[in-house]
């Protein structure tokens, strides 16, 4: 379902910055500093992509961690402001399950998979993660899980009935 290669400018993104590690090599020298950070670009209209960037200073690792995620975004279906269906996804020991939410109730999601939502232009849903906290997998469960939700009329189109069919079967 992750549609590759959407055109979009830049102006409209916003970047937030999930998380950044620090690495260090010791050599002969001593010790040399390094910088991971990990980053999640949206229009909060539905598109979204992540990107992790390495390098010596921090600002550096954010920027290329931007670039990296502008080349990877997906297209995920938001119907007033909450998700089409329940969802759930693994990456690595991560998993996350999301799930729509009436409206007025907000995102009830904890660090990186809040990011992720807020960024797509979720502002109703529960979500829960499940497993293992590392953030760089928490990231790319919850945008697996964004990447298989359906809507109603991609399922019509899928299927080849009507909407109607779609709902009363």
């Amino acid at each position: 379902m992750a549609d590759k290669n959407i055109k979009t400018s830049d102006a409209e993104l916003k970047d937030k910055l999930v998380a950044i590690n620090r690495v260090t090599k010791v050599t002969k020298g001593g010790r040399t500093f390094s910088f991971s950070a990990i980053v999640v670009v949206g229009n909060e209209n539905g598109l979204v992509g992540w990107g992790l960037g390495k390098a010596n200073e921090v600002t550096t690792a954010i920027s290329k961690g931007v670039d990296a995620a502008k080349k990877n975004l997906i297209k995920v279906p938001v119907l007033k402001g909450t998700i089409p269906h329940e969802q759930l996804a693994r990456f690595g020991g991560a998993e996350v399950f999301i799930k729509p939410a009436s409206h007025g109730t907000g995102v009830k999601a904890g660090g990186a998979m809040r990011a992720v939502l807020e960024s797509v232009g979720v502002t109703d849903v529960l979500a829960k993660s499940k497993g293992s906290s590392n953030s760089h997998n928490l990231v790319k469960a919850t945008i697996a899980a964004l990447g298989e939700l359906r809507d109603a009329h991609t399922v019509a189109d899928h299927r080849g009935v009507s909407l109607d069919k779609v709902f009363n079967g």
